[in-house]
């Protein structure tokens, strides 16, 4: 939480952070201000001082909005700086900059970086800063740091935001599946009233007017696979491919609020109209070890051990797993699940660490996706839902939806 910033850079020895970017689809700069419209801003926070942010002066409504302390960047004309410096426009950057840090008295000690801005530029922009201002030492946090893990303890507003994403996540969801149910079937596959086929990216196209209905945005795009496809986990799904009765699809949706906001993570499988034997059987057993790893959470313990024990029980039914054969292409060949906020992964991980942000803690939210893949079957098979941990300790879906693997479609 962000009550416990000052206490991390204490740990962490950091004296300020600064974020810089924009204040929509900028994750730490969303969740220092909370969002809004702000094509270019500045958040400095010092230890034990509230955060400043520095916006331009057009947008100076939209920053009035967050609640901070703002400072106008009118006082600081970049005609002046440029004039200054002769016309280099690298230099007039870096002394607007180092104005900003001098009348903030920040001239020494160790400054983290955070945000989503142009990397050419801002290396650029700091080798210079660092030449100016020689007793500050600018770094970049490895996976967001400081504030990635004060962003892995969600407080109430933040769950309450991350439920509206996965309650109108699961009517997508079900818009989904009224849509594919309601086609009819000829040869073997779904066709629209014309009688054209219903493709891949039809239905992708539904999903995203459907996520904009909600107020939802797709920035990360919606896994749609059928098939060969829905064996490669990470495949987004091919357009032209037909939706075919008994094959799978792995539908995957991973919305955000509108402006990038907070995530909610959803993975279900389906069969159209029947399931093949062997595709049964493999749903079962992804859903036998989705039930048993979700009963088996435990606050206090690290997320990598359920991937140990998930991996150990896929063994057991004689799949390939990540645990005995790291390079594996079938069976079971990712990870458990990550945390969900204003990424669509960050903290926990179910990678073991040296520290304890990967222990599971109430007010995280995770997500859970184990799944089975056999490219050359065409059988690929998810289930995944988010998960938040409330005070005592409780695992909390954000949505009841159903994992039913056969999806009823017309019959001629």
């Amino acid at each position: 939480m962000k009550q416990e910033l000052d206490a991390l850079m204490q740990v962490e020895n950091v004296d300020a952070l600064m974020v810089l970017g924009a204040g929509f689809h900028n994750p730490y700069m969303v969740y220092l201000t909370g969002g809004g419209h702000l094509t270019q801003a500045l958040v400095i926070k010092k230890r034990g001082q509230s955060p400043v942010l520095f916006h331009e002066s057009m947008e100076r409504g939209e920053a009035q909005k967050t609640g901070l302390k703002t400072v106008n960047l009118k006082n600081y004309p970049a005609a002046v700086y440029l004039q200054e410096c002769g016309g280099d426009h690298l230099k007039a950057s870096a002394r607007r900059m180092e104005k900003i840090l001098q009348d903030f008295h920040l001239t020494e000690g160790r400054v983290a970086l955070f945000g989503e801005q142009d990397a050419g530029l801002t290396a650029s922009l700091f080798a210079e800063l660092r030449v100016r201002m020689p007793a500050l030492e600018f770094f970049g946090a490895s996976r967001g740091g400081i504030l990635m893990r004060a962003m892995a303890t969600k407080d109430e507003t933040e769950l309450a935001r991350i439920r509206r994403v996965g309650q109108a996540t699961a009517r997508v969801v079900g818009n989904t599946a009224d849509f594919l149910s309601g086609c009819p079937v000829k040869a073997g596959a779904l066709v629209n009233r014309d009688g054209s086929p219903v493709t891949i990216g039809q239905v992708k196209r539904k999903i995203n007017l459907w996520l904009m209905e909600e107020g939802m945005e797709n920035p990360e795009a919606t896994i749609f696979a059928i098939g060969r496809d829905a064996a490669l986990p990470h495949s987004s799904g091919t357009d032209s491919d037909l939706l075919q009765l008994g094959k799978t699809i792995v539908f995957d949706i991973f919305p955000c609020e509108e402006g990038g906001g907070y995530f909610h993570d959803f993975t279900r499988t389906w069969c159209l109209g029947h399931a093949p034997d062997e595709v049964l059987r493999l749903y079962e057993q992804v859903l036998d070890v989705y039930q048993r790893v979700t009963h088996a959470l435990t606050v206090d313990t690290p997320f990598s051990a359920y991937q140990k024990l998930v991996c150990e029980w896929f063994e057991e039914m004689g799949h390939k797993t990540v645990l005995s054969e790291p390079a594996t292409e079938e069976g079971y060949v990712h990870g458990l699940g990550h945390g969900v906020g204003l990424h669509v992964h960050e903290l926990p991980f179910y990678t073991p660490s040296e520290g304890n942000e990967n222990m599971l803690r109430p007010g995280n939210v995770i997500a859970v996706e184990p799944g089975l893949y056999y490219p050359d079957l065409s059988m690929g098979v998810r289930l995944e839902d988010t998960y938040w941990i409330d005070d005592h300790g409780s695992f909390q879906t954000f949505v009841d939806y159903p994992r039913d693997l056969i999806l009823p479609v017309k019959q001629s």
